[in-house]
Protein backbone atom coordinates (compact mmCIF):
# COMPACT_ATOMS: atom_id res chain seq x y z
CA UNK A 1 0.00 0.00 0.00
CA UNK A 2 0.99 3.56 -1.04
CA UNK A 3 0.56 6.17 1.69
CA UNK A 4 1.54 9.93 2.22
CA UNK A 5 2.52 10.65 6.01
CA UNK A 6 1.94 13.94 6.65
CA UNK A 7 3.73 15.17 9.50
CA UNK A 8 2.16 17.42 12.28
CA UNK A 9 4.34 20.05 14.24
CA UNK A 10 7.47 19.87 11.77
CA UNK A 11 10.04 23.04 12.89
CA UNK A 12 12.86 24.83 11.72
CA UNK A 13 14.50 24.79 14.54
CA UNK A 14 14.11 23.27 17.97
CA UNK A 15 12.49 20.40 19.78
CA UNK A 16 10.41 19.55 16.45
CA UNK A 17 13.60 19.50 14.14
CA UNK A 18 14.05 17.11 11.54
CA UNK A 19 17.61 17.93 10.78
CA UNK A 20 17.98 16.46 7.08
CA UNK A 21 14.85 14.77 5.33
CA UNK A 22 17.12 12.05 3.57
CA UNK A 23 17.99 11.21 7.37
CA UNK A 24 14.34 10.76 7.91
CA UNK A 25 14.19 8.80 4.85
CA UNK A 26 17.11 6.29 6.34
CA UNK A 27 15.75 5.88 9.28
CA UNK A 28 12.53 5.10 8.11
CA UNK A 29 13.78 2.84 5.51
CA UNK A 30 15.53 0.78 8.64
CA UNK A 31 12.37 -0.09 9.75
CA UNK A 32 11.48 -2.16 7.40
CA UNK A 33 9.67 0.77 4.73
CA UNK A 34 9.80 0.79 0.94
CA UNK A 35 10.24 3.22 -1.54
CA UNK A 36 10.26 6.33 1.09
CA UNK A 37 10.90 9.46 -0.30
CA UNK A 38 10.25 13.15 0.95
CA UNK A 39 8.45 16.09 -0.05
CA UNK A 40 9.53 20.05 1.23
CA UNK A 41 11.18 20.23 4.53
CA UNK A 42 7.58 20.41 6.31
CA UNK A 43 7.22 16.98 6.81
CA UNK A 44 5.70 15.25 3.51
CA UNK A 45 6.47 11.56 3.61
CA UNK A 46 5.36 8.87 0.81
CA UNK A 47 6.32 5.12 1.18
CA UNK A 48 5.54 1.38 0.53
CA UNK A 49 4.41 -0.59 2.96
CA UNK A 50 2.31 -3.75 3.96
CA UNK A 51 1.32 -2.17 7.27
CA UNK A 52 -2.18 -1.22 8.29
CA UNK A 53 -2.85 2.57 8.30
CA UNK A 54 -2.72 3.02 12.67
CA UNK A 55 0.00 0.62 12.54
CA UNK A 56 2.00 2.36 9.83
CA UNK A 57 1.09 6.07 11.85
CA UNK A 58 2.51 4.34 15.12
CA UNK A 59 6.02 3.17 13.53
CA UNK A 60 6.93 6.47 12.15
CA UNK A 61 5.41 8.29 14.86
CA UNK A 62 7.70 6.06 17.43
CA UNK A 63 10.89 5.82 14.70
CA UNK A 64 11.15 9.53 14.42
CA UNK A 65 10.75 10.26 18.17
CA UNK A 66 13.07 7.07 18.66
CA UNK A 67 15.99 8.08 16.27
CA UNK A 68 15.14 11.79 15.87
CA UNK A 69 14.12 12.93 19.09
CA UNK A 70 10.88 14.64 17.45
CA UNK A 71 7.57 14.30 18.80
CA UNK A 72 5.21 14.25 16.09
CA UNK A 73 1.87 13.55 14.80
CA UNK A 74 1.46 11.69 12.04
CA UNK A 75 -1.69 12.42 9.40
CA UNK A 76 -1.84 9.11 7.37
CA UNK A 77 -3.57 9.51 3.55
CA UNK A 78 -3.61 7.66 0.83
CA UNK A 79 -3.62 9.23 -3.00
CA UNK A 80 -7.30 8.41 -3.72
CA UNK A 81 -7.92 10.79 -0.76
CA UNK A 82 -5.55 13.73 -1.77
CA UNK A 83 -6.63 13.49 -5.37
CA UNK A 84 -10.20 13.40 -4.00
CA UNK A 85 -9.41 16.55 -1.36
CA UNK A 86 -8.02 18.51 -4.84
CA UNK A 87 -11.14 17.76 -6.92
CA UNK A 88 -13.21 19.02 -4.26
CA UNK A 89 -11.76 22.39 -3.65
CA UNK A 90 -14.85 24.77 -3.53
CA UNK A 91 -12.61 27.82 -3.94
CA UNK A 92 -12.38 29.17 -7.66
CA UNK A 93 -10.06 30.93 -9.59
CA UNK A 94 -11.49 33.88 -8.24
CA UNK A 95 -9.59 33.19 -4.94
CA UNK A 96 -6.03 33.24 -4.74
CA UNK A 97 -5.42 29.92 -5.50
CA UNK A 98 -1.55 30.25 -3.67
CA UNK A 99 -4.06 31.09 -0.10
CA UNK A 100 -5.99 27.59 -0.22
CA UNK A 101 -5.02 25.35 2.72
CA UNK A 102 -6.02 21.77 3.67
CA UNK A 103 -6.82 20.57 6.98
CA UNK A 104 -6.04 16.89 7.17
CA UNK A 105 -7.43 14.44 10.29
CA UNK A 106 -6.88 10.71 10.93
CA UNK A 107 -10.04 10.95 13.05
CA UNK A 108 -13.69 11.41 12.48
CA UNK A 109 -14.92 14.93 13.03
CA UNK A 110 -17.89 16.10 14.95
CA UNK A 111 -20.45 17.40 12.81
CA UNK A 112 -22.18 19.31 15.56
CA UNK A 113 -18.53 20.99 16.52
CA UNK A 114 -18.26 21.72 12.76
CA UNK A 115 -21.54 23.15 12.66
CA UNK A 116 -20.52 26.22 15.20
CA UNK A 117 -17.46 26.77 13.01
CA UNK A 118 -19.52 26.95 9.96
CA UNK A 119 -21.36 29.02 11.35
CA UNK A 120 -19.08 31.66 12.35
CA UNK A 121 -17.95 34.64 10.36
CA UNK A 122 -14.43 35.03 9.66
CA UNK A 123 -14.06 37.97 7.73
CA UNK A 124 -12.08 37.55 4.60
CA UNK A 125 -11.15 34.20 6.06
CA UNK A 126 -13.18 31.16 4.40
CA UNK A 127 -13.88 28.32 6.23
CA UNK A 128 -15.85 25.05 3.92
CA UNK A 129 -15.57 21.34 4.69
CA UNK A 130 -15.03 18.41 1.93
CA UNK A 131 -15.45 14.80 2.27
CA UNK A 132 -11.33 13.99 2.97
CA UNK A 133 -10.52 17.39 4.37
CA UNK A 134 -11.66 20.92 5.58
CA UNK A 135 -10.53 23.99 3.79
CA UNK A 136 -8.99 27.66 4.66
CA UNK A 137 -9.04 30.51 2.37
CA UNK A 138 -6.66 32.70 3.96
CA UNK A 139 -5.88 35.65 1.99
CA UNK A 140 -2.82 38.04 3.18
CA UNK A 141 -4.81 41.03 4.02
CA UNK A 142 -6.89 39.28 6.47
CA UNK A 143 -6.34 40.79 9.85
CA UNK A 144 -6.47 39.48 12.23
CA UNK A 145 -6.05 36.06 11.27
CA UNK A 146 -8.32 33.69 13.15
CA UNK A 147 -8.53 30.70 11.34
CA UNK A 148 -5.26 28.42 11.37
CA UNK A 149 -4.74 24.75 12.31
CA UNK A 150 -4.34 25.48 16.28
CA UNK A 151 -7.80 26.92 16.45
CA UNK A 152 -9.73 24.12 14.33
CA UNK A 153 -7.73 21.57 16.73
CA UNK A 154 -9.09 23.40 19.72
CA UNK A 155 -12.75 24.15 18.18
CA UNK A 156 -12.81 19.79 17.00
CA UNK A 157 -10.80 18.45 19.94
CA UNK A 158 -8.74 16.78 17.08
CA UNK A 159 -5.37 16.65 16.01
CA UNK A 160 -4.91 18.06 12.44
CA UNK A 161 -2.25 19.22 10.36
CA UNK A 162 -2.50 21.52 7.56
CA UNK A 163 -0.92 21.90 3.95
CA UNK A 164 -1.35 24.61 0.94
CA UNK A 165 -3.22 23.23 -2.25
CA UNK A 166 -0.08 23.09 -4.21
CA UNK A 167 1.82 20.80 -1.96
CA UNK A 168 -1.31 18.30 -2.23
CA UNK A 169 -1.30 18.62 -5.73
CA UNK A 170 2.20 17.55 -5.66
CA UNK A 171 2.12 14.69 -3.56
CA UNK A 172 -1.07 13.39 -5.83
CA UNK A 173 1.19 14.02 -8.63
CA UNK A 174 4.54 11.65 -7.11
CA UNK A 175 2.12 9.45 -5.99
CA UNK A 176 1.97 8.74 -10.17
Amino acid sequence: MKYIALLRGVTPTGKNKIPKMSYLVEVLEEVGFKNVSTYIQSGNILLDTDLKRDDTENLIHNTILDKIGADLSVIIKEKDQLQKSVIENPFDNTYDFSRIHLVFTNENIDKEKLEIIKSKNFGLEKFAVGSECLYLYLPRDAKPKRLNTNYIEKQLSLTMTMRKLNAINHLVELCN
